[in-house]
């Protein structure tokens, strides 16, 4: 079963190569946004296999708080970036 598990987490750091290589190449700002948001999930994902292949608990914590921050990431960027209201006059 760790063959398997190794496969895939293999797979899917293969994978955040590629979303990366989608970020650099990215035409929009959209298009490279999602390809974050696809590092995002990939990362945990990798996370959680390594946390059970290990047996290292704290791994899933750390992959909880990259899914959260994946989350706030997208939440700025739907607001454009901006964490606070335009000044009047502007």
């Amino acid at each position: 079963m760790s063959l398997v598990l190794t496969s895939v987490a293999v797979l899917l750091i293969l994978l955040l190569g590629l979303g990366l290589w989608r970020v650099y190449l990215g035409p929009e700002e959209a298009d490279r946004m999602l390809a974050v948001q696809l590092l995002g999930s990939t990362t945990v994902g990798v996370l959680v296999l390594l946390a059970t292949l290990l047996d290292q608990p704290p791994l899933l914590r750390v992959a909880l708080l990259f899914a959260l921050l994946a989350v706030l990431v997208a939440v700025a960027f739907v607001r454009g970036g901006t964490a606070l209201p335009p000044r009047e006059g502007e």
